[in-house]
Parts: C-alpha cells; structure tokens; sequence
C-alpha cells in the first residue's frame, strides 16, 4: 500500500516509521526516542504544552529546532519563575530572535504559568491533573491507523481538558493542541500500526507508574 493509505515510510535504515518525520534526523530522533514516551515531569508537561500553543499556525519542527532557545529564554519552563515575569521580560523576549516573537503567545505562557501554580495546589501536580484524564482502552480507536488519526485531530477528552483548562483562565489550549500535547506525553500511544516504534512505547507505558 501507498504512504497515502497507511501513513508509514520505509527508512534509510530499513526501518518502518510514521510517516510525518520524513528523513530529517533531528525529527527522526524525536519520533523515535520521545513522541509517545509517557512524561510525568510538571516542567516537561508545562514546557510542551507552551509550546504546542506556540506552535499554532506553525509546524512542530519549526518549534523543536528553536526549543533549546525557548528553554534558555524561559528559565527552563520552570513556571514558579515564569509566572513572575513582567511587561519588561516580555519585551525581552519579543527581541529574541531564536523564538517565536508572538507576544500573545509569550504573554500567554506566563499567563499559564500562573494558572499552572494554582492548578498544582488544586491537583497536587500537573502531572495529576493531565494524566487523570488518560484515555481508557475502550476510548482508544482500533487498529491506530493513519485514516482513524488524520480523521480525528481533537477527541472527546481533549476537548473536554481544553475546556476545563480555559475555565481555569488558560489559553492558548484548544482541544487540538491538547490532542497533541497528549499524544507527545504518552497519554495515548498514536505511533501508527506498523511502526517500528509502536511495541517500545507501548511497553513503556505499560511500566510508566502513574502519578497518584
């Protein structure tokens, strides 16, 4: 079958991926040894979901090459730190050239780290929060296949994150940038059946101690 119909590539390696990181090392590195893995780190969770906002009408490879300067100018996405940014950091980083200049989007992020401190008093951690929310098997499409995946950027769960995430005064989190920030956190394995990748994340999952 064609790329078109099973949303698989065959690599230079001999190696059978998702389609979307192409032959592009840095992306195929991200594919291979993160995309999927479980997180429960609250920095890493708080890092990728300001980035998937700052992803918005741009491509993640755009974000990812830039996301060593993103965590430079953001402290290391420690949100105890950004939430105390003022009017002065953000005119900073509006003169960065190694992010994305959006000042919604750099206004946003410490408007969520904000929400973030509060959230964890209210949940314990973000890491509680967003993985009480993880998929039951019976939620989950079968097989995960590449028509099942283009078909459905945003499910029933991330939009219903997305909404109680706004309710509690965040933006920047619509149900298809939570969609994927879940899929890139391990909430939901979507390597695609047949991927060489598919088998290791799901073992990791499987031994991944969920955050109580």
């Amino acid at each position: 079958m064609s790329e078109e119909k099973t949303g698989l590539i065959l690599g230079a390696d001999g190696k059978t991926r998702c389609f979307w990181p192409g032959d592009l090392p840095d992306y195929l590195d991200y594919h291979d040894n993160e995309w999927g893995h479980p997180v429960s780190d609250d920095h890493r969770l708080f890092e990728k979901i300001c980035l998937e906002g700052f992803q918005s009408g741009l491509s993640w490879l755009t974000i990812l090459r830039k996301r060593e300067n993103f965590r430079e100018a953001f402290d290391g996405f420690d949100f105890e730190r950004v939430a105390r940014f003022t009017e002065m950091d953000v005119e900073r980083l509006l003169g960065n050239a190694g992010i994305v200049r959006h000042g919604g989007k750099i206004r946003s992020t410490i408007n969520n780290a904000q929400r973030a401190i509060e959230l964890c008093e209210q949940e314990g951690s973000l890491a509680h929060y967003f993985w009480r929310h993880e998929p039951q098997p019976h939620e989950r499409p079968d097989p995960v296949d590449y028509k099942t995946l283009t078909a459905n950027p945003t499910t029933e769960i991330s939009t219903r994150i997305s909404k109680d995430l706004k309710k509690r005064g965040w933006s920047f989190v619509g149900p298809t940038t939570v969609y994927a920030f879940m899929q890139a956190m391990g909430l939901v394995n979507d390597h695609i059946e047949g991927c060489c990748c598919r088998a290791a994340v799901e073992r990791k999952r499987e031994a991944f101690k969920r955050p109580a």
